[in-house]
């Protein structure tokens, strides 16, 4: 089991063998960490990104589904795209989100990954209550079969390192 660890700031900042990207599913950048990444991590990204989009991934990456690419000039050997789903009133998509970890860490595991750093999924523009998207977070990794050895949350704001510092406390 990956040893989990919270910490609060910037993820493009974070030296891991890879960062998780939420992005949006045109892998081409956007806005929130997506668009952080791709600012950060400079044009190389963007043009692996387009690479995809030219091969396998004509109609973008689908919801839940992960795909790595080069980090460009982040600290990081790799960055794992994946794309979360929106919240909803009307349909559970938790496990939409929870396959977003499952599918990071097995994509990690293809890489050799040892460490990798993810943000929390879902929780910004996508609308996720940070509570319950920490939690799924927080079990699903927990829950994994999975080499990586440890997984690093990087959490922008103190209401989300708060959220993720319960769900880490609940899921004991």
């Amino acid at each position: 089991m990956a040893r989990i660890v919270l910490v609060r700031g910037d993820i493009t900042a974070e030296k891991a063998d890879a960062i998780v990207n939420a992005a949006n599913s045109s892998l081409l950048g956007g806005g929130g960490v997506d668009g952080a990444i791709h600012r950060r991590g400079g044009p190389e990204i963007l043009a692996a990104c387009e690479d995809l989009r030219r091969s396998h991934y004509g109609k973008g990456l689908a919801t839940g589904r992960a795909v790595a690419t080069t980090a460009g000039r982040l600290p990081a050997d790799h960055v794992i795209h994946t794309v979360g789903p929106v919240w909803s009133r009307e349909e559970d998509r938790s496990e939409l989100l929870a396959s977003c970890y499952r599918e990071s860490l097995r994509v990690a595991d293809e890489l050799g990954a040892r460490t990798v750093a993810f943000p929390a999924i879902s929780t910004g523009i996508y609308g996720w209550p940070m509570d319950d998207g920490a939690r799924i977070a927080v079990e699903t990794v927990r829950g994994a079969r999975t080499d990586v050895q440890e997984v690093r949350f990087v959490l922008f704001d103190a209401a989300a390192f708060e959220a993720f510092e319960a769900a880490v406390a609940g899921s004991r």
